[in-house]
């Protein structure tokens, strides 16, 4: 009698166990930000700063004209449409992010993925994890030098299949992109986003200074892959302990036992599309580089590039429409998260409380004693990342602002743009209202929760270096 009392006891216990807090639903998370948003506009007065003309064309801010205007809440309607209106704002990456799922649909199809998976991985197979810094310091140092972090949505279809098949996750293909790119544009020592906008913004020599972001470049990336190296060894030697275990039990079947089958044999139609897919990455290469290309002109490559590759490889033309539609279809809540996230920053403007805050912050940092002073603007920098994102569209806003006001507080305008960067950019794939990164989950099948919970460990660590460098900088008075 005691022992059936004590069975029926332990099995009542059991569903308590599993009863622990979970994080809310992603659309949760920024719906509530969007009402946070809606509700600042009547607690937040209105104010404007006048826009002037900018850098090549762009329209910057005047640090002096900021002023107060009519209140102009957010109303029922502009509460209901700003998921809407944050859809059509992000527009450019939401069609970027549903025409790159699609694509790499299509190449999935013609079965190039699986030949060139199979031969890395036989090649990799006794030192797979010598892919992990091989990887991350060429999308860091290719991020450096021309700053489009965006190309972490090209890097993670490409390398995802690769990671699963030498025994890891998806997270580690997702972590080499984001942190790879991440690591490039918040140290550029090239990077004309960030460093070079920001430097012209604050009136300095553009790129100059550049000794020490390279060593910031070199300890941001190495801490990078060392926490990436980490993580993907423990997933190799026990598969469960991967964060992502049960949403990648299907590209495990996929990737995992073809690779250990029957070597994969290229058709003679096979070899020439996988030759013309390497032009058409080039031609990306040449466009980003050279002729300004970015989320527009890359789409159109794309469909391009899946239609002619497609076809070559034999693939009819209701396979490769097919192909595109699978891809919409996986893609679809990541691309929608992009525009919802771009949501509150659309509330914010609408209710002219954006430049308010900027008027704040900047007012904030002059209050802090010397020595934190770089400090301060590296952490007002990260917080307006919030609402700004954009690495070039934060120089604008903030900088006119920073570069001034660091003349007042003892800060050398190299340091204020150092700050800039840093706040800028380790931010970038943390906060859900990045509508690149969101899309770079997305493509993965990683939640932004799981990432959270993988990245914030380094974010700390990145956070600290950040911190160490700017007092070196502010100590010495660093001005490049």
């Amino acid at each position: 009698m005691s022992v059936e009392r004590s069975s029926k006891i332990n099995v009542n216990h059991h569903p308590r166990v599993k009863n622990k807090m979970t994080m809310p639903h992603i659309y949760v998370i920024l719906f509530i930000f969007i009402a946070l948003a809606s509700i600042a506009t009547y607690l937040i007065p209105a104010g404007v700063y006048e826009r002037i003309p900018g850098p090549e064309g762009r329209t910057t801010i005047d640090p002096n004209s900021y002023h107060a205007v009519e209140q102009s809440p957010i109303g029922v309607v502009e509460f209901m449409t700003a998921i809407p209106r944050g859809l059509v704002a992000a527009g450019e990456v939401v069609f970027f992010t549903f025409i790159i799922g699609g694509l790499f649909a299509v190449i999935k199809k013609t079965g190039l993925i699986e030949i060139g998976v199979d031969k890395l991985t036989r090649r990799f197979s006794t030192k797979s994890v010598m892919v992990i810094p091989v990887l991350v310091i060429l999308f860091a140092t290719v991020c450096s030098l021309i700053g489009t972090q965006e190309l972490s949505l090209v890097y993670v279809p490409v390398i995802l299949p690769l990671m699963i098949a030498l025994g890891y996750d998806s997270m580690v293909a997702v972590a080499i992109a984001l942190i790879a790119t991440t690591a490039g544009f918040t140290t550029g020592f090239l990077n004309p986003i960030n460093t070079g906008l920001g430097q012209k913004l604050s009136g300095l020599p553009v790129f100059s200074g550049l000794e020490l972001r390279i060593i910031a470049f070199i300890v941001f990336v190495l801490i990078g892959v060392v926490y990436i190296i980490r993580y993907a060894q423990k997933v190799k030697k026990n598969p469960t302990a991967s964060l992502v275990y049960e949403e990648d039990s299907k590209k495990r079947t996929q990737y995992q036992t073809k690779s250990a089958s029957t070597e994969y044999k290229a058709t003679s139609r096979q070899r020439f599309a996988s030759v013309l897919l390497l032009i058409f990455f080039g031609l990306l290469v040449y466009g980003v580089l050279t002729q300004g290309w970015f989320m527009l002109e890359m789409a159109g490559l794309f469909i391009v590039m899946g239609i002619i590759v497609g076809r070559i490889s034999g693939l009819t033309f209701s396979d490769i429409c097919e192909g595109f539609n699978e891809g919409f279809r996986e893609v679809l809540v990541g691309a929608f998260i992009v525009g919802v996230a771009r949501a509150v920053a659309v509330v914010m403007e609408d209710g002219l409380v954006m430049d308010t805050i900027v008027n704040s912050l900047g007012t904030v940092v002059g209050e802090f004693p010397p020595v934190f002073s770089a400090i301060g603007m590296f952490i007002v920098q990260m917080l307006f990342n919030f609402l700004v994102p954009s690495g070039s569209g934060q120089a604008l806003v903030m900088m006119p602002i920073m570069a001034p006001l660091s003349d007042l507080i003892g800060v050398t305008r190299q340091t204020a743009v150092l700050a800039y960067q840093f706040g800028d950019g380790i931010g970038n794939i943390l906060y859900p209202t990045s509508g690149y990164f969101m899309a770079t989950l997305a493509l993965a099948g990683v939640s932004w929760q799981k990432w959270v919970r993988f990245y914030l460990p380094l974010f700390s660590m990145w956070f600290v270096v950040a911190i160490i460098f700017l007092i070196f900088a502010q100590v010495i008075q660093w001005n490049g």
